[in-house]
């Protein structure tokens, strides 16, 4: 075992020897930060108290009713009295991120420096990252995680996600004494309800300040392009979503963060049925009929051609989107391992994939240049 965590561990085991904490977990009912826009995180404090405490609910798809927290231990305080939950001794200075949306929200408050491991290092575009490639481990995926680099890298927190359900590390986490906390910006609906999730990384790393600050701009600049959209009155364009998935196609749902986007934009997403929470899948008949009434095709998965839509889906040809050619994709900054960058970064910039948007559906409204999508060519 690596010798700070053993330390740490009988560190912790003397301190429980020689006395109890003298703080409840009642103590921390003071608000810290209440997210306006997110849903599945809260900061609490105490009076007098320099730890905060992190309380994360339904952080995987499907998930109800669950709570887990995070309990960070500042100025040698101790965790509150029967406190079951995960405990940070001091601020996270070594980080262990399982998505790359977590080390975008560390670089968005200066903290992608504190990243010593990842998964999956040559999907993630990071420049941080990329630079320090060799010094940087790379722990692997949920089933075949590499828990000897993964100690060796001595992490003082593991940022993890669940799916459908629990993350497989959680108990070897526990075993080896390393603090962890989900995060869970995915499931989050609103696209700056994802972003708002980067004060709970900023908690972690000691720069929640930092990360009030960078997050109160996103919401000034999302809002004034949304409204400078809304009050320009402009017809809204149809716009068909994604590409087959085993013979079915895909639809979310109305409330989703991508039809949140579209509809912000100024847009009509063509599937107006899913009122649930989940996505449907429909058959390529109905795909067809729906692809045949878009003026606008966007986020057609790995395809970053005319050519690659053809062999995807041949049939889809002769439909009048096609023909015109306002087929949109947001791959445009990938890696040469096939990572993407709107799967890492757009988290905590919504207000430039909605600038994006806007300059497909309603292009006299924006004058920027692309950042994510770009025009299949």
């Amino acid at each position: 075992m690596k010798t700070r965590h053993l330390i740490a561990i009988l560190f912790a085991a003397v301190l429980t020897a020689c006395h109890t904490s003298t703080s409840k977990i009642e103590d921390f009912g003071k608000v810290v930060y209440a997210p306006e826009y997110a849903t599945g995180f809260e900061i609490r404090g105490a009076e007098g108290s320099a730890s905060t405490l992190i309380t994360i609910t339904d952080p995987w798809q499907g998930a109800d009713s669950v709570s887990t927290q995070l309990f960070i231990a500042r100025d040698g305080e101790d965790a509150p009295e029967g406190f079951e939950g995960q405990v940070l001794r001091g601020d996270a200075r070594r980080v262990v991120a399982m998505s790359s949306t977590h080390i975008a929200m560390l670089d968005a408050i200066g903290a992608a420096p504190a990243v010593v491991g990842v998964s999956g290092i040559d999907y993630i575009t990071n420049e941080n990252i990329r630079q320090r490639h060799d010094s940087i481990g790379d722990v692997g995926y949920e089933g075949n995680i590499n828990y000897e680099l993964l100690l060796s890298l001595d992490p003082d927190i593991v940022l993890l996600y669940g799916v459908s359900g629990a993350s497989s590390m959680e108990d070897k986490l526990r075993e080896l004494g390393i603090p962890y906390m989900y995060v869970g910006d995915y499931v989050e609906q609103s696209p700056l309800g994802k972003a708002e999730w980067l004060v709970a990384l900023s908690e972690i790393v000691g720069r929640r300040d930092t990360g009030e600050k960078v997050f109160s701009e996103i919401p000034v600049r999302y809002n004034a392009l949304r409204d400078k959209v809304a009050a320009a009155g402009l017809e809204k364009p149809s716009v068909m979503l994604n590409t087959p998935y085993n013979d079915s196609w895909f639809m979310p749902w109305m409330q989703s963060y991508t039809v949140r986007l579209i509809s912000d934009a100024g847009a009509a997403f063509v599937y107006d049925k899913n009122n649930g929470t989940a996505s449907v899948p429909v058959d390529m008949e109905e795909a067809y009929l729906l692809a045949s009434k878009a003026d606008y095709w966007i986020d057609l998965g790995i395809a970053a051609s005319l050519d690659d839509v053809r062999r995807m889906v041949p049939k889809f040809t002769d439909i009048p989107v096609f023909v015109s050619g306002n087929i949109y994709n947001n791959n445009r900054r990938t890696t040469p391992a096939g990572g993407n960058d709107y799967y890492e970064s757009a988290v905590v910039h919504p207000d430039i994939v909605l600038r994006d948007l806007v300059k497909i559906f309603h292009p006299e409204l924006v004058e920027d240049d692309f950042v994510y999508y770009h025009k299949l060519q």
